[in-house]
């Protein structure tokens, strides 16, 4: 028999957790979301442009009587401050999400696992007349639905 995770999450787990949950999402409330086009149309930084950012904010802010005021340096460090304080914390979190839907994965398997052979024991043991019902309802998860045959063409035969 599986039993991949045993867990149970008292009253007080589930308050802390969702105080945690509202913290973050009071504190995320900056955070964009993106649409899919905007995703795809946007100047992507990977890890070689990232060095090439780094080297040049750190060239235009030791050089600054050639940084244009419109430019946006001060911005584009905060910028960058940003992305370095929100990496490692995205990281913990990419992490519990994880977790979490692997212990929600494996809960769903272990109830799956014993529903199924709960399921095999009602057809072989459960054929009295008060467990009728019940075999049947459950039969429903495993019920196929049939396929639209193909519209018969008839041929005619010329000779």
């Amino acid at each position: 028999m599986q039993n991949l995770i045993s867990m149970t999450l008292s009253q007080i787990e589930l308050q802390e957790v969702d105080a945690a949950l509202e913290t973050l999402r009071r504190v995320f409330a900056p955070m964009i979301s993106l649409e899919t086009q905007q995703r795809r149309e946007l100047t992507k930084m990977g890890g070689k442009s990232e060095a090439f950012c780094r080297q040049t904010l750190t060239v235009l802010a030791a050089n600054p009587q050639i940084v244009p005021p419109n430019l946006g340096l001060a911005e584009a460090q905060a910028d960058l401050a940003a992305l370095d304080a929100l990496r490692p914390r995205l990281l913990m979190l990419q992490q519990l999400t994880e977790r979490a839907e692997d212990s929600v994965l494996a809960l769903g398997s272990d109830l799956m696992q014993v529903a199924l052979e709960g399921y095999s024991l009602l057809k072989v043991s459960g054929r009295s007349e008060s467990l009728k019902g019940a075999r049947q309802a459950l039969s429903a998860r495993f019920a196929r639905g049939g396929r639209e045959a193909a519209p018969a063409t008839e041929a005619t035969d010329r000779t």
